[in-house]
């Protein structure tokens, strides 16, 4: 590790510990050369989520942003954001179990329906409506009935 203040690559280690979010490992080093301290931080560093978007285009996974549509399909719904979170986390970390670190946006889409329509089916078909783009109001009734089958089992 290169010292700030002189520039040599000859330092000691002299502590290390966790940071306080478990996320990195804090170093405090001395210089052999000046003898002057520094702190360095050491981190893992996950390959970014490439999203492949409908028109081809790619662009970064931001889990921001799949939260902010969720919190759309869920607003005046009985859900809490902490339970939204937890959906955004589990739809990220399944994309980061996949084999490839490029995933299409349809892939997302379906995923966080499925999140929705566990947890309300209101917010379910809000998200739908727009995501599948419902072009009347037949696509929705249909869409409905499909939530009622799944629930009584065909009426």
């Amino acid at each position: 590790m290169k010292c700030p203040y002189c520039g040599n690559v000859e330092t000691r280690v002299i502590d290390s510990r966790y940071s306080e979010d478990m996320e990195a490992i804090r170093r405090r080093r001395e210089c052999l050369n000046c003898g002057k301290r520094f702190t360095t931080y050491e981190r893992v560093e996950i390959a970014p989520i490439i999203v492949i978007k409908k028109n081809g285009e790619k662009q970064e996974f931001i889990p921001e942003k799949v939260k902010k549509g969720m919190l759309k399909a869920c607003e005046k719904r009985p859900i809490s954001e902490e339970d939204i979170d937890i959906a955004v986390q589990e739809i990220e970390r399944e994309l980061r179990n996949r084999d490839s670190i490029e995933v299409p946006s349809v892939e997302i889409g379906e995923m966080v329906m499925e999140k929705l329509r566990k947890m309300d089916k209101v917010a379910y078909i809000r998200f739908a409506s727009v995501y599948r783009e419902f072009a009347d109001v037949e696509t929705f009734e249909k869409e409905i009935r499909n939530l009622i089958k799944e629930k009584y089992g065909g009426i």
